[in-house]
C-alpha cells in the first residue's frame, strides 16, 4: 500500500467541519496497526497546517508577533525536522544536504521562501512519513536507534512517535500564530472542528 500515499492524496481531505478528525475515520490503508496513531497525527497535522496557511499573505507568513517564530519558520522546520527524524528512524546519519538545510533554518526570516514552496515541502514530508510508516515492520519497533552527532539513544518506535508528536506541536504553533497574524477580524474556520 506504500504507493497509495505516494501516488494518491485523496485521503487528505483538508480540514472540513463535516468530517471527523483523522483518527476517527478508521485505519489508514497499508499502515501497521501499532503505527496508526502516528499516521493519523501526521494526516491531521497536514490538514490543519493546510487550513491554517491557506490565503496567508507573504507578509503575514513571516511576521514575528511579540518576537515569536513566524508561521514560515514553523512550516519550514516541520518539513526539515520530520525528514531528519525519519532518517534517524531508518538508522541512518544525516546527509550533508540535511545538515546544510538545518543550518539554513536559522536564515529563514531573511530568505523568506514562498508559501507554496514551504507547503509543498511539508506535504512531501508527510507523504514520505506515511510511506515509511507503511514499510515499517512492527517486530522492528523496539530496535535501538541513535540520534544526532552525540548518538543519543532511542528506538525506532521512539523516533516515529516523536516525529508525529513534534509535527503536532509545531502544527499547533502554526494554527495559533496564523490566527494571530491575520488579526482580530479573522474568521478562517481553522479551529472549526475542535
Amino acid at each position: 500500500m506504500e504507493d497509495y500515499f505516494i501516488a494518491d492524496d485523496s485521503y487528505f481531505l483538508y480540514m472540513t467541519t463535516d468530517l471527523p478528525e483523522p483518527w476517527l475515520r478508521g485505519p489508514l490503508p497499508g499502515i501497521p496497526p501499532l503505527l496508526q496513531p502516528a499516521a493519523h497525527a501526521f494526516v491531521m497535522a497536514r490538514e490543519d497546517v493546510t487550513a491554517a496557511v491557506t490565503g496567508l499573505s507573504s507578509e503575514a507568513l513571516w511576521l514575528e508577533p511579540g518576537g515569536i517564530a513566524s508561521v514560515g519558520f514553523h512550516l519550514a522546520h516541520l518539513a526539515g525536522s520530520t525528514d531528519r527524524l525519519l532518517t534517524y528512524a531508518r538508522g541512518e546519519p544525516l546527509s550533508a544536504v540535511q545538515r546544510e538545510a538545518l543550518g539554513r533554518e536559522r536564515m529563514l526570516s531573511t530568505e523568506r521562501p514562498p508559501l507554496d514552496r514551504l507547503l509543498s515541502a511539508w506535504h512531501g514530508a508527510v507523504t514520505a512519513a506515511l510511506a515509511q510508516l507503511a514499510s515499517t515492520l512492527e517486530h522492528d519497533l523496539l530496535r535501538p536507534r541513535e540520534v544526532g552527532r552525540a548518538r543519543l539513544p532511542s528506538t525506532l518506535l521512539g523516533l516515529l512517535f516523536h516525529a508525529a508528536e513534534h509535527a503536532s506541536r509545531h502544527t499547533g504553533q502554526i494554527v495559533t500564530t496564523s490566527k494571530l497574524v491575520r488579526g482580530p477580524t479573522s474568521n478562517d474556520g481553522v479551529l472549526a472542528r475542535r
